[in-house]
């Protein structure tokens, strides 16, 4: 009997020791932080989060969630009541959203501030402050996947009309015809090239010829200087032309001198030439004619001897 007591009383003061154990490190860990009540207020789903699931400030550790409820105002909506450091810069811009922790699926409360509103907000626990609690990366994507899947099933009927076989022949005959038309772009060099390679020659021809003509410009422009040179000297007063005009007007006095004197020379002797010419005539046609003298001349109409013609 006796060994049962102490064995009581063993087991007793063991539980004791434990527990006195635990509440020494629960008092030892325990937060002596004051923080600042705040509330969140959203309709969208909340997986994974749990009460003291972490909270954080752009990425800092802040606070916790200290619970999550539903709202008895407002059907279907959630609260989360939050807790955070009095340094945490909460102002009235500040709002909240879900982060998940690797592929773990444990959710936390990411704070964070667009700057609207940089007013301090300041909350109690007789006057919670409420805190606008903002879709998530998975909210978004849970919102809009009907959308993308509606666009992806539009796609998908488009493609499937893109590839009737009527379409396929069609882009079959495409694709043959730019590999015809690749391989015709192909040769064009190797025909090129013939060319290509006397553009060297014809290019160096082309640079004598225009040296030819710089040259040929060059002794134009030196011939043209020197004409100008010559039609100046020419046109000078006592120069060459009117030298020439002059000595123009002298021939013309003297041709008209020559006019009125032998002119009438000419005539008399052309007269003396056509007399002589007849006289030469005669004699070719009628030698005799120097010893018998001119042969009579034939009867005109009413002498005697004349016949008339016969018609």
């Amino acid at each position: 009997m006796e060994n049962k007591s102490h064995a009581l009383m063993a087991g007793i003061f063991t539980l004791a020791l434990l527990v006195a154990g635990i509440l020494l490190a629960m008092w030892f860990n325990r937060d002596r932080i004051e923080r600042v009540p705040y509330e969140m207020a959203t309709k969208l789903s909340v997986p994974g989060l749990n009460p003291q699931a972490d909270v954080r400030y752009r990425g800092l550790d802040v606070g916790k969630v200290d619970e999550i409820i539903f709202d008895p105002n407002v059907p279907g909506q959630i609260l989360v009541h939050i807790s955070v450091r009095p340094d945490t810069p909460m102002t009235q811009s500040t709002y909240g959203v879900l982060g998940y922790q690797g592929v773990t699926g444990i959710a936390y409360v990411q704070l964070d501030d667009d700057g609207s509103k940089p007013v301090k907000l300041t909350s109690s626990k007789q006057s919670l402050a409420r805190i606008e609690m903002r879709p998530s990366l998975f909210d978004n994507l849970q919102t809009r996947g009907l959308v993308i899947l509606q666009q992806t099933e539009a796609l998908t009927l488009r493609l499937n009309r893109l590839l009737t076989p009527d379409n396929q022949a069609v882009m079959l005959g495409a694709f043959s015809d730019i590999s015809k038309a690749a391989i015709a772009l192909e040769s064009i060099p190797a025909r090129l090239e013939p060319t290509l390679s006397r553009l060297p020659a014809l290019t160096t021809q082309a640079s004598g010829t225009l040296a030819s003509i710089q040259r040929l410009s060059d002794d134009t422009g030196k011939l043209v200087n020197n004409f100008s040179g010559m039609a100046t000297r020419l046109q000078a007063p006592d120069g060459t032309l009117d030298r020439l005009a002059l000595t123009v007007d002298q021939l013309g006095s003297v041709a008209g001198r020559i006019e009125l004197k032998i002119l009438p020379l000419g005539d008399e002797a052309s007269s003396t030439l056509h007399a002589v010419n007849r006289t030469l005539e005669t004699f070719n046609n009628r030698p005799q004619s120097i010893l018998f003298g001119a042969a009579p001349g034939a009867p005109g109409p009413g002498e005697a001897g004349f016949a008339a013609p016969v018609r």
